[in-house]
């Protein structure tokens, strides 16, 4: 297993580019994450695109979206059990080569009528999803040091928020020159890219050793799910932490709310650009300002909290309040640039939430549990996400405007800051007990 730089490193400029010069195996898995999350955000815009023009309707896209995060909430238990039981490495293959033959499926979709063919393709792309995501951050702490860990998830996260800023602001263009054609094959290829980077990779996976090989009777076998939640349950810290990104209760409406508020509080109408191009560039500002705002919310705080397990966990405090601020501001802005930084602000913290919580997961997690403890992690922000999305939609239909359902998704966002602060304080009491107990 190839684990560079044992020595303990400062969160510095220096640090991640010594972790991808030095670190093989994390930089194909860095490379691979560019090429397929940057052709995942441009067939995420054709996709929406497509089915609001179609369809005329906000819960469409809610739908779309439902069945792209939704699945994996099942799926989960399942992918959990297949990650801990066989080499991630060869699940994420699979699931690349799986994604490239769904993704190229999409090319059928060329009139209304065949649009119904879009949901069935997309909850086969979940599922292959579920067994990915996984995988990817189970592996980061067989491959780098205990010290690196936060340096890679939050490069990790840094690369995906440039990925989407690239992703948002280039694919609306790629979609309006070439068309949603080239967009779904050029994702399609991106599969194919990943797989590839991560064939490439050499680390040992001692999970792997530990169990006979996977056969198809054991998926329905409930017994390593079973111990798997015992192993979570004797641990609080651990099973809060599981439930941090589920808490970021904005991330469903905010797929629906910058589709439509792209297409009419922010369209943009510069130099006759028609009303259709002039949304698809609405709705890509708008990514782009929460792709700014993730690449910049933890590579400040992640220099701020360090390694501490105490800065990791106020962070994610921190992260829900940033995030309420910046969505109920979201619902008052008056032009695409206040909006965009309002954006910002939210996605600021939403991203800090994100790497804290995957980090808090990866250092106090056995290898042997770590995926099904990811797949539920994934799972349980993926029902949230599903749900907000939906009830987003319904909202919308119903005639609530965008901007009031934005400054209620700020809003609901200090529900879950409260649980985070009332369990950060539980877990303290309950140490200082503990620590009384024994004498110390």
């Amino acid at each position: 297993m190839e684990l560079v730089s044992q020595r303990p490193s400062s969160i510095s400029l220096s640090a991640y580019t010594r972790l991808l010069r030095q670190n093989h195996n994390f930089r194909r898995l860095w490379m691979a994450q560019i090429v397929s999350e940057i052709g995942d955000w441009f067939y995420t815009l054709a996709i929406y695109s497509l089915l609001l023009e179609f369809t005329g309707r906000a819960s469409s896209v809610a739908l779309a979206l439902v069945l792209q995060v939704l699945p994996q909430t099942f799926i989960g238990p399942a992918a959990g059990v297949v990650n801990d039981r066989v080499s991630r490495r060869r699940v994420m293959i699979t699931a690349d080569v799986a994604r490239f033959v769904i993704v190229l499926a999409m090319l059928l979709v060329r009139s209304r009528s065949l649009v119904w063919l879009v949901y069935p393709l997309l909850l086969l792309e979940t599922i292959m999803a579920a067994f990915f995501e996984p995988g990817r951050s189970s592996v980061i702490p067989n491959i780098t040091a205990k010290d690196d860990v936060i340096l890679a998830n939050t490069l990790s996260s840094a690369t995906w928020s440039v990925n989407l800023l690239i992703g948002a602001s280039v694919g609306g263009v790629v979609a309006a020159l070439l068309g949603r054609d080239a967009v779904f094959l050029l994702n399609a290829l991106s599969f194919l890219g990943s797989a590839w980077l991560i064939r490439g990779m050499r680390f040992d996976e001692p999970h792997a050793k530990l169990f006979p090989p996977l056969r198809a009777g054991d998926l329905l076998d409930y017994s390593p799910i079973v111990e798997g939640v015992r192993y979570v349950r004797r641990r609080p810290r651990l099973l809060s932490t599981m439930f941090a990104k589920a808490g970021e209760l904005m991330i469903g409406p905010s797929w629906v709310l910058f589709t439509v508020m792209g297409h009419g509080d922010f369209a943009l109408r510069w130099h006759g650009i028609d009303s259709q191009r002039g949304a698809m560039l609405g709705m890509s500002l708008l990514l782009g300002a929460r792709g700014v705002g993730a690449i910049i919310g933890p590579l400040f705080s992640a220099r701020w909290a360090g390694r501490s397990d105490q800065r990791l966990r106020l962070g994610i405090l921190f992260g829900y309040l940033t995030i309420a601020t910046g969505y109920a501001a979201l619902g008052g802005a008056r032009g695409v640039w206040v909006a965009c930084l309002c954006v910002m602000l939210a996605h600021c913290g939403g991203s800090t939430v994100w790497v804290f919580s995957t980090t808090l997961l990866q250092l106090n997690t056995d290898d042997r549990f770590r995926g099904r403890v990811f797949a539920a992690d994934l799972g349980f922000s993926m029902l949230t996400i599903a749900v907000g999305a939906y009830l987003c939609g319904i909202f919308l239909d119903w005639g609530v405007s965008a901007r009031m359902v934005a400054t209620a998704s700020g809003l609901l966002m200090l529900i879950p800051a409260g649980l985070w602060l009332w369990a950060m304080r539980w877990q303290k009491s309950s140490a200082l007990v503990g620590s009384a107990d024994t004498g110390d």
